[in-house]
């Protein structure tokens, strides 16, 4: 079998099929989130602290195991012992629910990116209500980005028990992105090893375009003093490391198989511990790079706000009060609210309702994440921008890169124990079992569709693989160090890249990774225990809601 087994052409495309997994959504909309809500620049401490204490020791494990094992996840653990083939199982499973959910985020960058050729942008202004007098009145009450993503693009129902039927647009997206995604993997590393070059390169270059614009941007200092302004308070907060070792475990991958699959295609003399450290290090230096490029966008659309908001302001009192054009600007708006409230006190109280309390840090305060950030802060700050298409192809064509690399990785954990089973492999060619896994996820992922798909996307993606993704690698590192031997582990990586692990490798394997996933594991379960019903934002055409479903 380890003839016969398809292997990567160079150790390049290796490192670059796990960059294009690892570097996902998650380092473009939830690194910055966590950053704006744990301490900005201070967030860097804990997050690096993690990265070497939990990161590179668990990626290197899981790459050293697929490359030793030469098999899938579930052939691989059962080679460790065979009481560990249901390790491997679940993280089939696991892969197998990410898959359903994740891919319609390609979906809606597919519709997006379609919408993107438009002149005006959809979403640049609100729509005319039916009888072409006005706006529609919910889009009014809201924002025109909103409104576009909320009504025109999710059609959402009010709450989950109201699902509704298929968007039918939505679900054309969906079968789309399920179909590039097979035409990704159909022959296994022939084909996904040509597809990861573009995968892992493309969001890169169009950062770099996003940075240099983004730099120019007018208030994009705002943005970038907010993000790197340390919070050092907050590294007493728990919640601040809790939250920096669930980032380097979800953004890296870990536990689903899909690393243990792509290293299984390696020369077994590969140097997965370099590759480990490679690859670690250049998916934290992304995070870093990408929050640069989100906050001088946030920045942007935070100071284009505020202004619009001291206008707002200044326009309305110009007019109530009969005041000179020009003797009201941004600079006296303060003093000169106190003199009118002073002067004209039963004027100004009748106005008062209408007029706004502009400030700068509340529109930077503003946290934003998920699907909010991808959709509705970039589009609202495109909008704004010279020649928005450009940027707007740009940016929702690094979105579906980004997806699709993942999704690769997905499949792979999914499909390698597959064909590695002979009694599949030898009934069924691998394009057939590619089909059917693709269109069984095509299929069940129709739900995500529907009125109430994102409802259950949100759930899907805070509860679905947690808990399960941080038991799978607790069992990993036990099965390594306690079942397989550490010993006997050392001398398989000496016979694989000619050197044996130092001890720093040995001590972060077999105890402080394992009480860090421990912690966390039990940090998950007080928190969904104490939580007690699953929570998910519900859209109110006034305001977004956060109600228990």
């Amino acid at each position: 079998m380890e003839k016969s087994r398809p292997l990567w052409d160079n150790p390049l495309q290796f490192v670059f099929a796990c960059i294009s997994y690892a570097v996902g959504l998650g380092n473009v909309w939830r690194f910055p989130y966590l950053c704006q809500m744990y301490g900005g620049g201070g967030f860097l401490i804990p997050y690096l602290i993690m990265l070497i204490a939990e990161g590179m020791p668990l990626l290197y494990l899981e790459l050293a195991v697929g490359q030793r094992m030469r098999q899938g996840s579930i052939g691989a653990w059962k080679i460790i012992s065979p009481y560990l083939c249901g390790v491997g199982v679940a993280s089939v499973v696991v892969s197998f629910f990410l898959s359903m959910y994740y891919n319609v985020i390609n979906a809606w960058a597919f519709w997006y990116l379609f919408h993107s050729f438009q002149d005006p942008l959809p979403w640049a202004t609100c729509p005319l209500n039916s009888n072409r007098t006005g706006y529609e009145e919910e889009c009014e009450k809201t924002s025109s980005t909103q409104y576009f993503w909320y009504r025109q693009t999710l059609n959402i129902s009010p709450a989950l028990e109201a699902s509704g039927s298929v968007q039918w647009e939505q679900a054309l997206c969906l079968t789309l992105a399920w179909l590039v995604v097979y035409l990704c993997i159909l022959r296994g590393t022939a084909s996904t090893g040509k597809v990861v070059y573009v995968t892992a390169s493309l969001p890169y270059c169009v950062l770099i375009i996003y940075l240099i614009r983004g730099l120019t941007l007018h208030g994009a200092v705002n943005g970038l003093i907010y993000m790197f302004t340390p919070k050092l308070e907050q590294l007493s907060n728990p919640k601040t490391w809790i939250s920096a070792a669930t980032q380097i475990f979800f953004s890296l991958g870990l536990g689903f198989g899909s690393l243990i699959a792509f290293a299984s295609y390696n020369e077994p003399s590969n140097n997965c511990q370099r590759h480990a450290i490679i690859v670690s290090l250049i998916n934290s230096t992304t995070s870093i790079f990408a929050s640069i490029v989100t906050f001088s966008i946030y920045g942007f659309k935070a100071t284009f706000n505020y202004e619009s908001c001291i206008n707002k302001v200044i326009l309305l009192l110009l007019n109530a009060f009969d005041l000179e054009e020009g003797s009201l600007t941004a600079d006296n708006l303060n003093e000169m609210k106190d003199y009118l409230m002073a002067t004209y006190p039963q004027e100004y109280a009748q106005l008062a309702p209408q007029i706004k309390n502009c400030s700068l840090e509340a529109e930077l305060d503003t946290a934003v994440q998920g699907t909010g950030l991808a959709f509705i802060v970039y589009s609202e700050a495109i909008k704004n921008m010279e020649v928005p298409q450009l940027y707007s192809v740009l940016y929702f064509f690094m979105l579906l890169m980004l997806g699709i690399g993942s999704m690769l990785g997905n499949t792979a954990a999914i499909l390698t124990p597959l064909t590695d089973s002979r009694v599949i492999a030898s009934r069924f060619p691998k394009e057939v079992i590619s089909g059917v896994v693709c269109f069984m996820n095509c299929i069940i992922g129709l739900i995500f569709t529907m009125e109430a798909g994102n409802y259950w996307f949100d759930i899907f993606n805070d509860y679905a693989a947690t808990l399960s993704l941080l038991l799978i690698v607790l069992v990993e590192t036990i099965a390594v160090c306690y079942i397989y031997g550490i010993r006997r582990f050392e001398k398989d990586l000496y016979t694989m890249i000619g050197c044996k692990p130092n001890w720093y490798w040995k001590i972060m394997w077999a105890f402080v990774s394992p009480l860090l996933i421990i912690s966390l594991f039990i940090f998950y379960l007080t928190d969904y225990i104490l939580t007690g019903t699953l929570q998910y934002q519900a859209w109110d055409a006034t305001q977004d809601d956060s109600i228990s479903g």
